[in-house]
């Protein structure tokens, strides 16, 4: 288990992004990948390696607040247990609730699992990972028994039929892509199963564009040909599964034949047989599937669809071939694995597991765990805003954002007695709803485990020193679960302690399943201080060999032996089941949510990194050319969707033929603090699946109009105090984007302005640089003080009109502005400074204008590009919009050399 832990590139610890859960060798003054760690080797992606750019103490929660105070510890921790205590003493243990996150460390998880479940005694534990993998998790108990992933990164490489579904893996899996990407060779073929033509569609030999919400009846129409093409291995079948002959019959009345499946899924006939023929002749097999098929009213039944057609031919856990769930979260598996979600209890075992409440409570020595399982988050929020939920702990999570119709969750959160919150940020649309706030550990402090999506278990190291009063989340957990008098089931003083009793617990729950449940790290339960300190990544199942070495396993199910009871895989029947929310007269367009290249969740870390926010800078709307005409929307001006129950979301158009006719995307990131009106899940109900209480996030409705705007305007301001725009105007739009040297902001107004009187207040002072021209709608304006540039503010009529940036934010970078600053402030460019453009490549700050200019001068590949201004030899992020570049770039330097 040796790993060498410090190095000179720094301490190898796990990036907190993505489910891929990449090594990283991590100073507080940079990082890089970490060659050693089996998911990346090396590779990092753009938000891996901003991380340490994340790593400011701007907006950190450093000292406990209660009611708004700074507080001690002490006091924090009785307001914090009293308010428990009086909620189970009035109103029983199920009004107490913890709402955790796929952020937390396996540690944090465990602990907080068994404080609320066994001590407090409330079911009510459920976590953000219900909205992104709660789907597959479902699906898996239904097919294998168990929730398990069965492969590897590996067979990623190994397939020769690469499927994927419902995943925009470039974007949101960008390290995993680039070694599926690199895996290329003759005869290998990659299918992308999505409505939008997304960057992970470069990849593609095949792209079904396919209707949104028609997942099922496209596998179950694969099903069926496998069936009648005699692809089925029935050998395998009659000796390991059950359930076939249900499955193929539901199959059949669902999609009973290509043209039915062609016509309901809104596909070419060819291109649904080419799919069949490939999968059908392909015995080397990867099915990857993300939040496409996750997070629907369906997304069980669509996992179990993909699942069924690799249970019929045999396809999983072989080098190669398996169905894949590709996680969101770095964490999430580890939550799985402790009971974080509120139908579980912990280590793999659910209320309904054969003596599985006896032993957790007698492993634990408690006598409060509840009988049965706890409300999920859609149905949790619900009943806080009921009045059922009388204290509500949240941490790491931002559910004022992420959860549907948010207007909703926020009105719950302001009635609820009690919120607590534990974070490592101040200010979030949750936090201002707390009432009590606890200072947490953040990336870089903390120490710990995460599970990746491959089952692999990685150390999160901390090589930062704890501020201020901030404390781990397992600290703040036991101590909370001591104050309440149970000391010696949380006397931790380790991170390591913690491993090895949830180590423990996952032998005690494999040995009473007799060998069916594969999770089981029960073999580290011995782990001592430095053993722990070392581990290295491993993959569970864990076994000893008659040496005492250690291994991990890669693959499951590979001998056909499931953890059922009677060692046999399920095949579901699914039927075809119509999303929540169908298009209206009134509310004509589906609306598809999803994350974009740079940034992560709500953006409370990655905004950190101005040039994370530098690719998309604000939000927007993505809409078919037709669409568009037909709307009269145009590119680049604001666009206004407003949903059924009255949720709005404003952004920028952005046109694109990727989208299909009659759907708009747009990106779930931003939030209040960053935008006037652009929290995506304003435009989604709170329609959930039946099995796994995943919310649906991928087919809202909406009409769409331009938002016609008499002018807009790029404000900047030093950094240094709390300001937003509406504190000058209320009305309008906004969105914010910090820079490197000052805080921006985007704007647009709706009504006219007169600027001479009211731009003291944008810029917080009299300007001492002005210049108006009605005329044209121009106004230009700049406080400068004591020699150093305050504030600018820009405003033209049309936003394309703006200027670029970058060289104003060099300006307040200056201790004092040069003359020849002075002079261009106002033209908001130097003469010498070249406009690099729209960010293309956020790894090496790469602007489209400089791409364009090279691809004239004579650089007419990506290859040519990357070595010229190293665009794409990073990540790869980028490489599609390089692509595009050289497919509209290239004609027009042909034109002109002829």
């Amino acid at each position: 288990m040796d790993t060498k832990l410090h190095s000179a590139t720094g301490i190898q610890t796990t990036c907190p992004y993505c489910g891929v859960g990449c090594g990283v060798a991590a100073r507080p003054d940079g990082v890089t990948g970490d060659q050693d760690h089996p998911a990346n080797q090396g590779r990092l992606c753009v938000k891996g390696s901003a991380l340490h750019e994340t790593l400011v103490p701007a907006g950190r929660l450093l000292t406990p607040r209660v009611a708004g105070e700074d507080r001690s510890w002490p006091d924090a921790l009785e307001a914090v247990s009293g308010a428990i205590r009086e909620a189970v003493a009035r109103h029983g243990p199920g009004s107490v609730a913890v709402y955790l996150s796929g952020q937390l460390l396996t540690e944090d998880y465990y602990v907080a699992n068994k404080l609320a479940k066994g001590f407090i005694g409330t079911p009510h534990v459920d976590t953000n990972s219900r909205l992104c993998m709660s789907s597959a998790v479902a699906a898996h108990k239904r097919a294998f028994g168990e929730d398990c992933v069965p492969g590897c990164y590996e067979d990623f490489e190994l397939a020769d039929l690469l499927v994927l579904a419902g995943s925009n893996a470039a974007w949101a899996h960008p390290v995993l892509y680039q070694r599926m990407k690199a895996a290329g060779r003759t005869g290998r073929r990659v299918v992308v199963i999505d409505p939008r033509r997304t960057a992970t569609a470069e990849l593609a030999d095949l792209h079904l564009k396919l209707k949104p919400g028609t997942d099922t009846i496209l596998f179950n129409g694969l099903l069926v040909w496998l069936a009648r093409h005699r692809a089925v291995d029935h050998d395998y079948v009659a000796r390991h599964c059950q359930g076939y002959d249900a499955s193929l019959e539901a199959a059949l009345e669902a999609a009973p034949s290509v043209s039915s499946v062609a016509q309901q899924c809104d596909l070419p006939v060819g291109d649904v047989e080419s799919f069949y023929r490939w999968f059908a002749e392909t015995p080397r097999t990867v099915t990857g599937f993300s939040q496409g098929i996750n997070q629907a009213l369906a997304g069980t039944d669509k996992c179990n669809a993909i699942i069924n057609c690799h249970l019929a031919t045999g396809r999983v856990g072989l080098p190669g071939a398996g169905p894949f769930s590709l996680t969101g979260q770095p964490n999430a598996m580890g939550g799985r694995e402790v009971g974080g979600l509120a139908n579980t209890l912990a280590a793999h075992m659910d209320y309904d597991s054969p003596g599985a409440r006896r032993n957790v409570a007698r492993f634990w020595g408690a006598d409060a765990v509840p009988e049965s399982p706890g409300l999920k988050a859609v149905d949790l929020f619900e009943a806080v805003h009921r009045g059922d939920i009388k204290v509500l702990w949240i941490m790491g999570t931002n559910p004022a954002v992420s959860l549907p119709r948010s207007a909703r969750v926020r009105e719950a959160l302001a009635r609820c007695p009690t919120v607590i919150v534990s974070d490592c940020m101040a200010e979030t649309d949750t936090t201002a709803f707390a009432d009590i706030l606890l200072p947490a550990a953040g990336w870089g402090e903390k120490n710990g485990t995460v599970t990746n999506s491959e089952r692999c278990i990685s150390r999160q190291r901390s090589f930062l020193p704890l501020p201020g009063e901030v404390r781990p989340d397992w600290w703040i957990l036991s101590a909370v679960g001591r104050a309440l008098g149970h000391g010696q089931a949380f006397d931790y003083q380790t991170p390591a302690e913690i491993f090895r009793e949830h180590a423990a617990l996952s032998g005690l729950a494999a040995r009473e399943a007799y060998g069916q449940r594969k999770f089981d790290i029960g073999a580290l339960g011995e782990l001592t201080e430095a053993d722990y300190d070392r581990l290295a990544p491993v993959q569970w199942p864990l076994a000893v060999d008659a040496a005492g070495n250690l291994s991990g396993t890669r693959r499951l199910y590979s001998d056909g032996a499931f953890s059922t009871a009677n060692g046999r895989a399920c095949l579901v029947p699914v039927a075809t089941i119509a999303p929540g929310q169908a298009p209206t007269q009134s509310h004509p367009l589906v609306v598809n949510t999803g994350r974009i290249r740079d940034q992560w969740h709500t953006m409370t870390r990655t905004a950190l990194a101005p040039r994370l926010l530098a690719h998309r800078q604000e939000p927007f709307i993505e809409v078919h050319p037709s669409d568009a005409e037909r709307l009269k929307l145009r590119e680049g001006e604001l666009g206004r969707l407003t949903g059924p129950d009255a949720g709005v979301y404003v952004g920028r158009i952005r046109i694109t033929p990727d989208q299909r006719p009659g759907e708009v995307f747009v990106p779930i990131h931003w939030n209040d603090r960053f935008a006037s009106q652009g929290i995506a899940t304003n435009l989604m109900k709170p329609v959930t699946d039946p099995f796994s209480g995943q919310p649906e996030g991928k087919h809202g409705v909406a009409r769409l109009q331009p938002a016609p705007s008499r002018w807009h305007a790029r404000l900047m301001r030093r950094p240094g105090h709390d300001w937003q725009p509406d504190q000058a105007r209320p009305d309008g739009y906004w969105s914010r984007q910090p820079l490197g040297h000052s805080q921006s902001w985007w704007l647009a107004g709706y009504q006219p302005v007169d600027w001479a009187r009211e731009v003291e207040a944008w810029l917080g002072g009299a300007p001492q640089v002005l210049m108006g021209d009605p005329a044209c709608g121009r106004f230009r304006a700049a406080r400068i003080l004591d020699g150093q540039l305050q504030a600018v503010l820009l405003v033209d009529t049309a936003a394309a009109d703006l200027p670029d940036l970058a060289w104003l934010d060099e300006c307040f970078g200056a201790e004092r502005l040069s003359r020849e600053q002075r002079q261009c402030l106002l033209a908001a460019r130097s003469v010498e400074t070249e406009d690099a453009g729209a960010l293309v490549c956020s790894c090496f700050q790469v602007g489209e204008k400089q791409i364009e200019s090279a691809i004239r001068s004579g650089q007419d590949s990506v290859e040519a590009l990357g070595e010229a201004l190293k665009c794409g030899t990073n990540c790869g992020s980028c490489v599609p919009e390089l692509r595009s570049l050289l497919t509209e770039t290239l004609p027009q330097r042909a034109q002109v050399a002829s």
